[in-house]
């Protein structure tokens, strides 16, 4: 795989080569660009704001972005219908959060899939590209193009109890994105949650849940250590995926050669994001023990156990998919041959 660093100076070399001249002479191009993450958010300078500078440094300036964080244009589970609606030009989306509108994109989502960030965004952005099954079945129908697409790292349980065994999950409330990752946390007996992000932390300050299910960076962004005393380590609890896209109709008013620049540079910035990810986990692990935080391994047994659950999830979504005459099987199929084409 190459290094970040070098995508994103062939990536910027080569767009600026191309565009740079095109785009002097025109007409300045704004576009919004909403999410629902904190300013602090590890997601935001090693993709977000690192896709709009490398267009807006592609474009030679011709593009330049209008950034709204925070949920500042609406909830995190409204951000594809703001997208959809022109309230905003670019929105970040979660699929687990609207798990009825992108359920095939849940694919990346599911327990027990990948061991890495990178394994899994190179396997989705198969999927998501033109001719992908993801691409064709489920966001060309809805009108929305994907940008930027990323699998964030396993997910772990993070707790305000104490974790020695799985058996310790049993009947713990747990905040979950939904999805898959709500079937696995009934696997393991616990009582799962649906709950955006920003509002983990009150709920568990609060005692109104007992942990969740994130990733070691997300458990820092969201300022959990505190209330949260355990994590595990070396499990799959599941993932969430973030896509960053456009809809198709304020794509088509875009100039050929805009759109090429933001393509090429999406693809770049789920890269980046993928290796910051992975780079950076076992340095979480070391700043949540710093903060308090016990960090957990679970008996071999255990881990087993996870794993069979995990491959039953995926079994049990990809046939309720089908059920509801939508390509799970087929989705599922063509992620797991991605994903061993990425190792």
């Amino acid at each position: 795989m190459m290094r970040a660093s070098l995508i994103a100076r062939v990536v910027a070399l080569s767009l600026l080569l191309t565009c740079s001249g095109a785009h002097a002479q025109d007409k300045k191009i704004v576009l919004r660009v909403a999410d629902h993450l904190p300013a602090n958010h590890f997601l935001m300078e090693p993709m977000v704001r690192y896709w709009m500078s490398a267009v807006t440094k592609a474009t030679a300036g011709a593009v330049e972005f209008e950034y709204y964080p925070a949920e500042q244009l609406g909830k995190a589970k409204d951000m594809l219908s703001l997208a959809l609606s022109g309230v905003t030009d670019v929105a970040g989306v979660v699929p687990a959060y609207i798990s009825d509108k992108l359920p095939l994109s849940v694919v990346a989502e599911l327990p027990g899939g990948f061991e890495t960030s990178c394994a899994g965004t190179l396997a989705l952005m198969r999927l998501t590209r033109d001719g992908g099954v993801i691409a064709a079945k489920e966001y060309a129908p809805l009108g929305y193009r994907p940008l930027i697409v990323v699998a964030l790292p396993p997910y772990q349980v993070f707790s305000r109890h104490k974790l020695e065994s799985a058996k310790g999950l049993e009947g713990m409330k747990l905040q979950t994105a939904g999805g898959a990752k709500e079937i696995m946390l009934r696997k393991l007996k616990a009582v799962p949650i649906r709950m955006a992000a920003p509002e983990i932390y009150e709920s568990l300050a609060r005692g109104t849940i007992d942990g969740g299910t994130l990733g070691t960076g997300s458990v820092l962004s969201y300022n959990l250590p505190g209330p949260a005393k355990y994590i595990t380590a070396g499990e799959n609890f599941g993932s969430i995926v973030a896509v960053y896209g456009i809809s198709e109709a304020r794509w088509k008013r875009l100039p050929e050669s805009v759109q090429k620049v933001m393509l090429q540079a999406g693809e770049a910035a789920s890269r980046n994001m993928c290796e910051f990810a992975d780079k950076n986990v076992e340095a979480d692990y070391d700043k949540l023990r710093a903060k308090g935080v016990s960090v957990v391994r679970l008996p071999e047994t255990d881990h087993k156990e996870i794993a069979a659950y995990a491959s039953t999830v995926r079994t049990e979504w990809a046939e309720a998919l089908d059920k509801r005459g939508k390509p799970g099987s087929e989705t599922l199929k063509a992620y797991m041959e991605a994903l061993s084409a990425a190792r």
